[in-house]
């Protein structure tokens, strides 16, 4: 069972829709009501198709790249500490976000649903980096199933985030987004430095 509630909190931390719910709503604020929603329906779509592709298919990528799964981990470790380290300052860099020549031309996009909206900021770098380590952590088929269905509930939870964006932002405010942003990022930086004590572990010492 931990397995299973690491990976989910790891992987709707990295996500973090409700970091992504008000640049949502700042790229979109010339839209109606009905593009957002079909905006949202095709991100998280596109989205979870990535995720689950990567989640799927990742760990043949990295044996046919010559990469160990220590390796990986310790890697894909250090990427999600910065990213932790980016949500503990409310620091929005281009690992988790999006450049600030990127964001110009995404408020000029009539549809933003695949870029930024599906990549990078739902399934960046991050996500799939977590996805490809939960997929490293897998041992049987019923794990699969169940690492599938933790990859589809964050996708769903995205997509309700997404669609009361604006009421959501509304009742947080800036400063609530920016507190539940430096928790998550906390608990994220503890899970990463784990998986980089993990990776040097099964390297080292195995």
């Amino acid at each position: 069972m931990d397995i299973y509630i690491n990976a989910l909190v790891i992987l709707f931390v990295v996500v973090d829709p409700i970091a992504i719910a008000p640049l949502f709503l700042s790229f979109t604020h010339n839209n109606t009501v009905q593009q957002r929603k079909h905006m949202v329906v095709k991100a998280v779509l596109l989205a979870t198709a990535m995720l689950l592709v990567f989640y799927l298919f990742g760990e043949w990528l990295l044996k046919a790249l010559g990469i160990t799964i220590p390796a990986f981990r310790i890697a894909g470790g250090i990427l999600l500490l910065l990213i932790a380290i980016d949500m503990i300052l409310v620091y929005q860099s281009p690992i988790r976000s999006t450049t600030s020549d990127e964001q110009q031309e995404a408020v000029r996009k009539p549809d933003i649903s695949v870029f930024p909206l599906a990549f990078p900021l739902i399934s960046g770098p991050g996500a799939l980096t977590t996805v490809l380590l939960m997929a490293s952590n897998t041992r049987d088929n019923m794990q699969m199933a169940g690492m599938i269905f933790i990859i589809l509930i964050v996708m769903v939870t995205t997509y309700i985030f997404l669609i009361l964006a604006p009421r959501m932002t509304k009742l947080m405010g800036e400063t609530a987004t920016n507190v539940v942003s430096r928790l998550f990022g906390l608990i994220l930086a503890a899970l990463a430095v784990q998986y980089m004590l993990d990776g040097i572990k099964s390297a080292f010492f195995a």
